[in-house]
């Protein structure tokens, strides 16, 4: 693992490492917040999913993260979104391709080769980064923002035992029922839509659900609110009764702004789950 730099900041490091991904057949790049605590021993950690477009800076320094995390004690993973590179597989179009993952094991040709950030996410970083810095495995949460809510929530409730809590800033709610979904998960995965279920936050939700809290985020001014579909989500919460707060919020888009304005309150969502005995 080569660390391409570290950081300084309130009080514990923000570092930016490169490995070379066996999943994804290339070299990865990740952002990890380490508050101070983290010099004492293994300190809960926070998975941090980015959207379409990104990489893994634009929340590392745009979402405000480490100032509540580092009041919690609390360490933040930010992974890249796709593989990426000249030899990978790419569109021209902004949501396939590198920079938009979706959080899927490909199968279809050409992304299979890299294309594998479902199981880059759920065991490889994972693996890596339990191995080489000090984070509590058995205190995490995960969350993520558009694209990478989608990844949260679907990771989540595949992996009921691992995550203590999950949260989501205007999640793709329903990819199977949206031009945000159908495009990529039939370019992914094939156009067998049994394969795309266990990639929908909505269906995932009316069926099982999530053995801890939730809460979610969405601006009732997003721009994308049709793609993102979040009453399918919200009506799939009601029906399975789950343990969630899903809050609408007035006037706010789906840029940064509104993620840094409310991440204070999924800092302390998760830090609450966390903490808990």
């Amino acid at each position: 693992m080569e660390v391409i730099s570290e950081n300084k900041c309130f009080g514990g490091v923000q570092g930016v490492y490169r490995h070379s991904s066996e999943a994804c057949g290339c070299d990865m790049t990740f952002g990890l917040f380490l508050p101070e605590e983290a010099k004492d021993g293994p300190v809960p950690v926070l998975w941090y999913l980015s959207g379409l477009t990104c990489n893994h800076e634009n929340a590392m320094t745009k979402a405000g993260a480490q100032a509540w995390a580092a009041e919690q004690g609390i360490a933040v993973i930010f992974p890249d979104t796709s593989p990426r590179g000249d030899d990978i597989a790419n569109d021209e179009a902004y949501d396939l391709g590198q920079g938009a993952g979706f959080y899927v094991d490909a199968t279809q040709t050409p992304w299979a080769p890299h294309f594998n950030m479902w199981t880059y996410i759920a065991d490889e970083l994972p693996a890596l980064v339990f191995e080489k810095f000090a984070l509590d495995q058995s205190r995490q949460g995960i969350t993520g923002h558009s694209m990478g809510g989608h990844g949260a929530l679907t990771i989540a409730m595949a992996y009921p035992d691992r995550y203590r809590s999950v949260s989501a800033f205007a999640p793709i709610a329903n990819p199977t029922a949206s031009d945000w979904g159908r495009k990529q998960l039939s370019a992914y995965l094939g156009d067998d839509e049994s394969k795309w279920a266990a990639h929908d936050a909505s269906l995932l939700m009316a069926q099982k659900g999530f053995a801890g809290p939730v809460l979610i985020d969405q601006g009732a001014d997003d721009q994308f609110f049709d793609l993102l579909k979040p009453a399918a989500l919200a009506e799939a919460i009601s029906a399975n009764r789950q343990d969630a707060v899903y809050r609408m919020q007035k006037g706010y888009d789906h840029s940064y702004f509104f993620v840094s304005t409310f991440m204070e309150d999924h800092i302390s969502f998760h830090a609450e789950a966390m903490y808990a005995e």
